[in-house]
């Protein structure tokens, strides 16, 4: 996960929300930390997907970020550092929903409008939203063991991504060119420029929202039902397998060092 400082916005104003004829539109609005996430900015989103639920008006989500030529950087290391520093905890455990669980029961669909490069926990983000758009010339990736942390969220990817490509981006940390990406399946579109990426998100959710909501819910319920027959135990088998990376030495050097401007050094334990 990735970037930035403590900020005094209220949360509100970290991630905006707002509703029009059927399309809700959350924007994460962080710029000057490229969009990383606040535990406050963490806490605002998982509010969200209850007040989503429980407006039947809404018939699609629209999940964008301010300009800044990153949709999400991740979660904010700086805080995370500063924060295990204030509390002794991790940061997930300081989260309502550190994984993002929560997102993927949405009942209604969610389209991801990248308007700049994604990693971590913008990668979350995308892989949990039902239909992707990115930005031409960005990349995307997991770079959780760059920083020592750990990526059990990236185990439902195995049914959207071939899995040599997954094992690669899990083991290298490195950022894929969003034209590949779109190659392989997991982008739905790519455009030219952020407003472009917008626009395209909002075609496609005037095209859901004047669709039978039943159906459009179902049709997200049933796809996602049958992935989650082998996704869920993976999932969990997955958290088993990295409850000894985040309980590490190495978990808490890595926001450190980032926070300090300096390589890491890693004990292995």
């Amino acid at each position: 996960m990735t970037a930035s400082t403590r900020s005094d916005l209220p949360p509100e104003d970290e991630i905006l929300f707002a509703v029009s004829d059927g399309i809700a539109t959350i924007t994460l609005n962080r710029p000057q930390q490229r969009n990383a996430l606040s535990r406050r900015a963490n806490e605002r989103l998982f509010d969200l997907w209850s007040t989503i639920d429980a407006d039947a008006s809404i018939a699609v989500v629209i999940l964008t970020s301010s300009d800044c030529g990153v949709f999400c950087a991740g979660m904010d290391l700086r805080e995370a550092a500063q924060l295990r520093q204030e509390t002794g905890k991790d940061i997930l455990d300081l989260l309502p929903d550190p994984m993002y669980q929560r997102m993927r029961s949405v009942k209604a669909p969610i389209i991801a409008a990248m308007t700049g490069h994604f990693t971590a926990a913008g990668m979350v983000l995308a892989l949990n939203s039902d239909l992707r758009i990115g930005l031409r010339d960005t990349r995307g990736g997991i770079t959780e063991t760059r920083v020592g942390r750990g990526s059990p969220w990236a185990v439902p990817m195995l049914w959207m991504v071939p899995q040599p490509v997954l094992m690669e981006m899990v083991l290298t940390g490195e950022m894929i060119d969003i034209a590949r990406l779109h190659q392989l399946g997991f982008i739905n579109y790519v455009e030219d420029t952020p407003q472009a990426v917008r626009d395209r998100a909002r075609t496609l959710a005037a095209n859901i929202q004047a669709n039978a909501p039943l159906s459009v819910r179902a049709a997200k319920a049933s796809l996602l039902a049958a992935m989650e027959l082998s996704t869920g135990p993976g999932f969990e088998r997955a958290q088993q397998i990295f409850a000894l990376v985040y309980a590490s030495e190495d978990a808490q050097e890595g926001p450190r060092a980032f926070a300090e401007k300096r390589k890491p050094v890693w004990k292995g334990r």
